[in-house]
């Protein structure tokens, strides 16, 4: 069985280079097909590839826009993660079959202006900040465990 569906990792002013290339080899181990990455320090943050030793930016395409909000692939679904009110745990949350994961910046938060605009707020509660590559491998692998669950117990309805 196949999965379905996609997702899209979105990084909204992320600050750090190699956290760029973290994500990139995230999106390779967990099958993401699309990074966007926005906001005034993006090009300094892309600099960072060298630490996405597996080369998966060949293989992922990227786009820069000025707004990650403009770049939401049809009728996939935006969603905040962040540690913002209203967020539901990751562990509590179900991915939706299009989605498209919006992460804020290493030194800050996604502020009103996006999380307003997503569908869905989540989090991962834990004693500190996460690193920014290691919230986008947390999620990316929830999703795949959770799609993974829900391919067996359709296998065994089947």
């Amino acid at each position: 069985m196949s999965e379905r569906g996609y997702a899209a990792i979105a990084l909204h002013n992320c600050k750090n280079p190699h956290n760029v290339g973290g994500v990139f080899r995230a999106a390779g181990c967990f099958n993401a097909d699309l990074i966007v990455v926005d906001g005034k320090r993006r090009m300094r943050a892309l600099g960072g590839l060298a630490a996405d030793t597996q080369k998966a930016w060949r293989h992922t395409p990227l786009l820069t826009p000025d707004d990650v909000m403009s770049t939401i692939p049809f009728n996939a679904i935006p969603i905040a993660v962040d540690l913002v009110e209203g967020a539901v745990e990751l562990a509590n949350f179900v991915h939706p079959e299009r989605a498209y994961y919006i992460f804020g910046p290493e030194d800050g938060t996604l502020g009103n202006e996006i999380v307003d605009r997503c569908k869905h707020r989540v989090m991962i509660p834990t004693s500190f900040c996460l690193n920014l590559a290691a919230t986008v491998n947390v999620v990316l692998y929830d999703r795949q465990t959770k799609q993974r669950h829900a391919q067996r117990i359709r296998g065994i309805a089947a």
